[in-house]
């Protein structure tokens, strides 16, 4: 009894990550902003090395999976680039939209509800597509990464931050919520896609690393 308790426990969890809702989902927002802080330094500095000199100038973001917008408000500060985002939470997009509040009312930052194997965006929209940790949870792996294909311009980059498949295995909140993938599993899944260029950087050893899809 106790042993089903605990794992209906961490399922639940681990919901919570894949999609976040109501008060456990803002906090799990909130533990996510905090753990994911060096992807996310890392996610916005490669960002910015895309830019032109004029920062922002005629740049279009996407970002998969917001959750509370954080990601998207530092963005946003450090480029004033156009930045759209999908999340399938409705709740997310709420709290998102309260975060990015100024960036809305200035027509920059555009938010939807949605699924990214079905993106709501026109053929080669975007310059640069950002997603932080949502890769595990999306319904199908090779589609999502043939609609981010399908919407990046020529030339466009998208980057994706990761846990290591060893590192997720590591948490009980992980099991039959998450799926997983190892370094060769990215980059093939980028190829399939289309993507002629896929490397990978390390953020922090045996961690976490950063996977870098450009379309040619």
């Amino acid at each position: 009894m106790v042993k089903k308790f605990l794992l209906s426990i961490n399922r639940y969890i681990g919901s919570q990550f894949s999609k976040p809702r109501g008060i456990a989902g803002k906090a799990s927002c909130f533990i996510m902003n905090v753990i994911n802080r060096a992807m996310y330094k890392d996610t916005i500095k490669y960002v910015i090395s895309e830019m032109p000199s004029s920062l922002g100038r005629g740049v279009k973001i996407l970002d998969i999976g917001y959750g509370n917008g954080y990601l998207i408000q530092q963005l946003y500060k450090k480029s004033k680039a156009d930045i759209a985002g999908i999340d399938i939470s409705k709740d997310m997009e709420k709290a998102a939209a309260k975060r990015n509040y100024k960036g809305i009312m200035e027509g920059r930052i555009f938010l939807k509800t949605g699924d990214c194997c079905r993106l709501p965006f026109n053929d080669n929209t975007f310059n640069i597509i950002t997603s932080v940790n949502t890769i595990y949870f999306w319904q199908n792996t090779e589609k999502g990464m043939s609609e981010i294909y399908r919407v990046l311009k020529p030339g466009g980059v998208f980057y994706n931050s990761v846990y290591s498949k060893s590192f997720l295995k590591k948490s009980p909140f992980t099991r039959n919520i998450f799926k997983f993938f190892t370094k060769k599993d990215y980059i093939a899944i980028g190829k399939r896609a289309g993507f002629t260029e896929n490397g990978i950087k390390e953020i922090i050893a045996s961690k976490s690393y950063l996977i870098r899809h450009r379309k040619y």
